[in-house]
C-alpha cells in the first residue's frame, strides 16, 4: 500500500523537490531569528547608542531580505503544494474510476454505489489533503524540532535534557491515544459511506417514495444512518479532544520546567538571563511544531483510512479479464452455442467462503443458427436474462462454454465481444445529456447524418424534430423528460447506430402501453432483420413470429420449436400461451 501511495508523487518529483527546498528555507529562517536576537542582545545592543544606530540600517535590510525570502517560500509551499495535491487527487480519481470500469457486474451486485461514490469523493479529498500537507509539515516541523533542540542543548544541556524527558513522556501518551484514533477514523469512513448510500438510494427512488407516500419511512431510515454517523463523529471528537488536551498539558509542562529549572540555574550562575530568554523564544519553535504534528494526526488518520479503502479497490483483481493471448472476435456468420453451461451468482469467492450455491443456469445446451431469431420464454427467475448476460461476459460461466462462430467468448477480448453485441433492455438508461449524445453513445464520433438515420430507423426522428431544441434537447437524469416509449426508441436508435452482428432484446416492450409497444415493436423488428437475435419476452404475442422459441425453466431448455410446433405439443409453452390468451379474453369480456 505504501509503495502505491508513494508512486503518485513520481510525476510531481520536480515540484515536490522545490516545495521541500522552500519548506527547509522557511524553517531555517525561523530557527535563525532567536539566534540573531541573542547575538544582538549580548553584542550590538550593549555597545552604546552610536554603535546601535550605525548597525540598525544593515540589520533592518538583512531582516527585510530574510523575511521576503520567507514570505516567498510560504507562498510557494501553500500555492504550489496545493496544486501538487490536486494533481495527485486527479490521478487517483482517474485510477479509481478506471478500476471500477474494469469490474464485472458481479462486483457492482455486491457493492453499494453510495459507498463507491464515497471512495471517489470523500476519501480522495482526505487522502490528497494529507498527501500535500503532511510531507511539508513533517519537513518544516522536523527541522524546527531538531534544530531548536540542538540549539537548546548548546545553551543549557541540563534544561534541554529536562524538556526532552517531558516531551518523551507525553509523546508516548499521544502515541497510545493515536492507536485508538485509527479505529475511530476507520469507523467514521464506513458510517459516512452508509449515509451516502442511504441518501442515493432514497433520491434515486423518490418517485416510488412519493407514490407510496412513504416520505416519513425514508426520513426514519435516513435518521438511523445519520445518527450512526453522528455517534461516530462524537466518538471521534472525544478522542481528538483527549489527544489535544494531552498536547496542551505537554506545552504547559515545558513552560513550567523553563521557569522553575531555568530560574534555579540562573540563581546558581549556570545560566544567564539572556540565555533563559533565548530558551523561552526557542521553546515556542520546539513545542509549536510538536503541536502541529499532534494536530495533524486527524488528517493523517483520515488520509490513511481513505487510502486503505482506495487500495482495497485498486488491489482487487477484476474477476473477468482478457487472457494474455486474447484475440479480437471475428463474427463471420453469428452462430451461437451454449455447451453444458453452468452458472451461479454465488460462485467464486462467495462459494469458497462457504455461501450456499444456487445454480441459475444448470447444464444448459442451446444452439442458435446464424441470422436466426430465437425467443426465450419461461417463469421469472428461470434463467432467461442470466443466459443472455453470460454471452457478452457480464458474468463468466462456472463450467461449460459459450461460443460465437466457434470462438469461446473467454478467448476473445471483452471490447471486441461487446462491440459485436447490441442490447436493448426493459429498463433503459439514458445519460443526463442531449438526445444527440445519447444516440451517439452507440458509436462515439458518428456524424449528425448517421445519428438522424438511426433515429429514423427507430421511429423517433419525427418526435425529436418536433422539439424546439431538436437533437440538442436535454433528456434529464435517466431520461426523466421522456416517456417510456420514447426512451425505448432512443435506446433502439443507439443500437442501430452501433450496428452489431448479434442482438439481445431483454423484455424491451414489457413496460409499454399498447400504442407505444406497437411503435417500438416495429423498430425492433427492423433492428433484428439479418442479425442473430435473442428475445426475452413475457408477452408471448410479441414473439410468435420468432424463428424458434425455447422454454427455459430452472436454468435449462426444456422444449424448443416454432410457435405452432410448441402449441401442438401441449407442453409448458402451450400452457403459458393459454393462460395469457384466456386472461386477455377474460379482460376483454369484462
Amino acid at each position: 500500500m505504501f509503495k502505491r501511495f508513494i508512486s503518485y508523487y513520481g510525476p510531481e518529483k520536480g515540484l515536490f523537490i522545490a516545495d521541500t527546498v522552500c519548506a527547509l528555507t522557511y524553517a531555517g529562517i525561523d530557527l535563525a531569528f532567536p539566534i540573531i536576537l541573542r547575538a544582538l542582545t549580548g553584542g550590538l545592543f550593549t555597545e552604546g547608542a552610536a554603535a546601535i544606530m550605525d548597525g540598525l540600517l544593515f540589520l533592518g535590510l538583512g531582516l527585510v531580505g530574510l523575511y521576503i525570502v520567507r514570505t516567498a517560500c510560504i507562498y510557494f509551499v501553500s500555492a504550489q503544494g496545493h496544486i501538487m495535491g490536486a494533481r495527485m487527487e486527479s490521478r487517483m480519481r482517474e485510477d479509481l474510476f478506471d478500476q471500477y470500469e474494469r469490474f464485472s457486474f458481479a462486483y457492482f451486485d455486491a457493492h453499494n454505489s453510495g459507498d463507491m461514490m464515497s471512495r471517489v469523493v470523500n476519501d480522495l479529498f482526505d487522502i490528497c489533503e494529507g498527501a500535500h500537507h503532511l510531507p511539508e509539515w513533517i519537513i518544516i516541523c522536523g527541522i524546527k524540532i531538531i534544530g531548536a533542540l540542538a540549539i537548546l542543548f548548546t545553551i543549557s544541556p541540563e534544561l534541554a535534557g529536562a524538556l526532552t524527558l517531558v516531551t518523551v513522556v507525553f509523546v508516548a501518551l499521544m502515541v497510545r491515544q493515536n492507536l485508538h484514533m485509527r479505529s475511530v477514523f476507520a469507523d467514521n469512513r464506513a458510517k459516512i459511506s452508509e449515509v451516502n448510500s442511504q441518501l442515493q438510494d432514497s433520491l434515486a427512488g423518490m418517485r416510488v417514495v412519493k407514490s407510496f407516500a412513504n416520505e416519513e419511512t425514508e426520513r426514519a431510515k435516513f435518521r438511523v444512518a445519520n445518527g450512526r454517523y453522528l455517534d461516530s463523529k462524537v466518538a471521534q471528537y472525544k478522542v481528538m479532544g483527549s489527544y489535544q488536551a494531552t498536547s496542551a498539558v505537554m506545552t504547559a509542562m515545558h513552560y513550567i520546567t523553563i521557569v522553575l529549572l531555568g530560574g534555579y540555574l540562573v540563581a546558581q550562575g549556570q545560566m544567564t538571563a539572556v540565555d533563559m530568554a533565548t530558551f523561552a523564544l526557542y521553546i515556542s519553535l520546539f513545542t509549536g511544531p510538536i503541536e502541529t504534528l499532534v494536530n495533524s494526526t486527524e488528517m493523517f488518520q483520515k488520509a490513511i483510512a481513505g487510502f486503505r479503502r482506495m487500495d482495497e479497490v485498486l488491489a482487487t483483481a477484476p474477476d473477468i479479464q482478457d487472457k494474455p493471448d486474447a484475440r479480437a472476435l471475428e463474427v463471420t456468420e453469428g452462430a451461437i452455442e451454449y455447451r453444458d453451461v453452468c452458472f451461479s451468482y454465488e460462485q467464486g469467492e462467495a462459494a469458497e467462503a462457504g455461501a450456499e450455491v444456487h445454480p441459475v443456469i444448470d447444464h444448459m445446451n442451446l444452439s442458435i443458427k446464424p441470422g436466426e431469431t430465437i425467443a426465450l420464454v419461461g417463469p421469472s427467475g428461470g434463467g432467461k436474462s442470466t443466459t443472455c448476460a453470460l454471452l457478452p461476459r457480464f458474468y463468466d460461466v462456472a463450467s461449460g462454454s459459450i461460443t460465437i462462430d466457434g470462438q469461446d467468448v473467454r478467448d476473445v477480448t471483452q471490447h471486441s465481444l461487446r462491440s459485436a453485441i447490441g442490447l436493448v433492455q426493459q429498463d433503459v438508461y439514458l445519460f443526463d445529456g442531449t438526445l444527440r449524445d445519447n444516440i451517439a453513445y452507440g458509436r462515439p464520433g458518428a456524424t449528425n447524418a448517421e445519428i438522424e438515420d438511426a433515429a429514423r430507423k427507430a421511429n423517433i426522428h419525427d418526435f425529436i424534430a418536433s422539439l424546439p431544441e431538436g437533437y440538442d434537447t436535454v433528456v434529464g437524469e435517466r431520461g426523466s423528460r421522456l416517456s417510456g416509449g420514447q426512451k425505448q426508441r432512443v435506446a433502439i436508435a443507439r443500437v442501430f447506430l452501433k450496428d452489431p452482428a448479434i442482438l439481445i432484446l431483454d423484455e424491451a416492450t414489457s413496460a409499454l402501453d399498447n400504442e407505444s409497444e406497437e411503435a417500438v415493436q416495429e423498430s425492433l423488428e427492423r433492428l433484428a432483420a439479418d442479425r442473430t437475435t435473442i428475445i426475452i419476452a413475457h408477452r408471448l404475442s410479441t414473439i410468435k413470429n420468432a424463428d424458434e422459441i425455447a422454454t427455459v425453466e430452472r436454468g435449462r431448455v426444456v422444449e424448443r420449436g416454432t410457435h405452432e410446433e410448441l402449441l401442438a405439443r401441449g407442453g409448458t409453452y402451450a400452457r403459458y400461451y393459454r393462460m395469457q390468451f384466456e386472461g386477455a379474453r377474460a379482460r376483454d369480456v369484462r
